[in-house]
This record gives C-alpha cells, structure tokens and sequence, in this order.
C-alpha cells in the first residue's frame, strides 16, 4: 500500500496471525456446524471454542454471545429487538446525538413506528452526563442504549456510572461498543450493561463478523426467520471460519492491550509536538476527555475539510473526516455538532487520525510533517 494508513477506526488491515487461521479454515474446517456428521460436529467445536474465548474477555457466558454479520447488525439487533419484545411495557427509549448511524438511524425509524425517544446532549467534550439519563429515565422507558466509546473523537463515556443508575430501572441497557472493544478494557459486569455490540474488522479482524452479547434473561425478539442457529437467536449458517478469525483477533487485541495503548499515547505527542514545532495552527477535539488511545480528531483553523482531505490524500496521509459510514457527505459531523454546535468552525475543518497495527514513529513523523506543509499551505500560514 502506497502511503500512510491513519484511518484505522474506519476499518483495519487483518492481522498475518489472523489471516492465517481464516485462510487455513476455509478449506479444513469447511463443514456446517448444524450438521451432525464427523465434519458439521468438526465445525461446531471450533464455533463452541471460539464463543468461549470470546465470550471470556469480556466477562461473559459463552450462551450470552450471538454471532453476527457485524456492528451495525449487533446494533439494530439489539434496537428492534428490544423496543418488539417490550413494546407492551412501554415506548420510551433514552439515547444521546453522537451515537454510530447505526444506533442514530434506528432509532429514528422507531420514532416513525410511534415510539418516544430522547436525544440527550453531550458537553464540549462529547460526554454524555449520568445525571441527564436519570433525570431522562420514566416508568415506560424499555431501552437506554448509549456508545461505550465515540467513533469520530474517541470520547470514552461514562458507562459504569449509568449502569449502577440503572440498577434500580427495568430498562434495558445497550451499549455499542464496537470502537471500543479492542482499545480499552470491556467487561459487562463491570458495566452493567444487558447488550453489548462488537466487531472483528475494527481489531484486525476480518469483515462481516460481528457479536452481540446478551444477558442472561434479557428480552429481546431475533431480528430474522429461518433456522435455529445461535440457540435459535439468529437465523442462518454460522461463518464459521469468521468467527474463529474473529475470536483470534480479539486474543491478539487482547493480550496486545497495554503495549498499544502506550504506542498510540505517544503516536499522540509526536503528532501534535511536530504540529507545535512547525507552528501549525490546530486544536484537539474532545482534548479534556478521557479518549480511546487510538483516535486523534484536530481541527485546522483557515482550511476546509474536502480540499484538505483531497490534499492530504495526495501527500500520502490517508484519513478521514469522521465515520466511514458518511463517507461522500458534505454534511457536517453530527458528533461535532452535538459538541460545538450547528455555526462551530470545527464542523468545517475536523480531521480524524487513528492509529493501529503496522504503524511505526517514522510513519507517524512522517505523517505529521506532510500534515503541517499541507495546512500551512492550504491555511496561508
């Protein structure tokens, strides 16, 4: 690959540990899980195996874990699912404005079905505050389904804090941690959340490959009809090979955890100090928060997002202005927005840099130095 990838929350390379185990299975362990034969019994020891492992890192039981085809589908999941299997007892759902446009669009769509929801605000940082989801919280409300962490800026909520107030509500807990997991540690007791997205492409993983975690006792109606799959959860043929690749990297993240966070902390410095030095004028968005090691979203005041995304683009430095999922829209970031405001300057000229596998400090200054001459340039300084 030509350049330096810096996009690694959009998507990421699959790991050559990760790649081998998917490639390898593809042909050795071929079989149907449901199928009662040496081959089927084959591939459902490696579906239990890989559940298992999974299902250990982040404090769960391996019967709490439903395999999917990714994020987006954990999320919808986990939306519809809830607001069908409770509709009886109430149509209130609790959410906040920088949530994944997987959460954001389905809750919109419920909103057209009849169904109440509350956006809740975010401060500068993009934190939601505890205190506004119990002042939100009513008798009939069913769903509360707020990120662990932000995709766009990288803020970490405060998902423990509102798992203890929800202790005392029966609504049901979701939490999209699909850019979390991986960069900091996710345990849903520690949590308390009741559902729980991830997936395998953001830790190096391969795409398609999702799970979403649900409670023991939780309620929640299978988004799908078919076969009795994923005890009788999710409909289809479990991807057998995904999923083993997909327990693999999450072992590799895993174990990886403490080393890459100190990486990516000091990839940080070395940007914004080359920033600084070269006199480049910028500012950090979400910079007093507690933000996830990987994602660094800065702001350069005098240029605009489109030409200084095709310029940087030209120089090697490949980035983006926010979700993968808006690529091609000139609308501004809705997280920056909930954040600054519909007039804020940084909806303009916000540029998201994460960091991951196969980066080295030489990419990193490398990058950083191409960064400065490009918006010095663009900027007239």
């Amino acid at each position: 690959m030509n350049g330096i990838y810096l996009d690694h929350a959009a998507t990421t390379p699959v790991h050559p540990e990760v790649a081998r185990v998917y490639a390898e299975l593809l042909t050795s362990t071929f079989g149907n899980a449901s199928s009662i034969h040496g081959t089927g019994r084959a591939a459902r020891k490696l579906l239990d195996d890989s559940r298992a492992t999974v299902a250990g890192l982040i404090g769960a039981r391996p019967e709490e874990m439903i395999f999917t085809g990714g994020g987006t589908e954990s999320d919808n999941f986990a939306i519809f699912g809830t607001a069908e299997a409770r509709s009886d007892e109430g149509r209130h759902i609790i959410t906040t404005g920088i949530e994944h446009h997987a959460v954001l669009n389905a809750c919109k769509r419920l909103e057209k079905r009849g169904f109440e929801v509350t956006w809740l605000p975010v401060d500068r940082e993009g934190r939601v505050s505890p205190d506004d989801v119990k002042d939100a919280l009513r008798e009939d409300t069913i769903l509360v389904t707020i990120m662990a962490a932000n995709n766009e800026v990288g803020t970490i909520q405060p998902i423990r804090e509102i798992g203890e107030i929800l202790k005392g509500h029966s609504a049901t807990f979701h939490t999209d941690a699909v850019q979390a997991f991986g960069e900091i540690p996710v345990d849903v007791k520690e949590f308390g959340v009741d559902l729980l997205s991830a997936s395998a492409h953001k830790i190096n993983g391969p795409k398609g490959i999702g799970f979403l975690y649900q409670r023991n006792g939780t309620k929640i109606v299978p988004p799908t009809s078919g076969g009795e799959q994923e005890r009788k959860r999710r409909a289809g043929t479990e991807n057998v090979p995904g999923i083993a690749a997909f327990a693999k990297a999450a072992e590799i993240a895993q174990e990886s955890l403490a080393e890459r966070r100190e990486r990516h902390e000091a990839f940080k410095q070395i940007m914004t100090g080359i920033l600084k030095e070269t006199g480049t004028a910028f500012s950090v968005n979400a910079d007093r928060a507690e933000t996830l090691p990987n994602i660094l979203n800065l702001s350069f005041p005098g240029t605009d997002i489109e030409s200084l995304l095709v310029n940087l683009d030209l120089a090697g430095i490949h980035v983006s202005s926010g979700s993968a999922c808006t690529a091609g829209s000139i609308d501004p970031s809705h997280v920056l927005v909930a954040m600054h405001g519909e007039s804020a300057e940084e909806l303009r000229n916000s540029v998201r840099f994460s960091f991951g596998y196969g980066l080295s400090e030489e990419d990193i200054r490398s990058a950083a130095e191409k960064t400065a001459a490009v918006v010095r340039r663009l900027a007239g300084q």
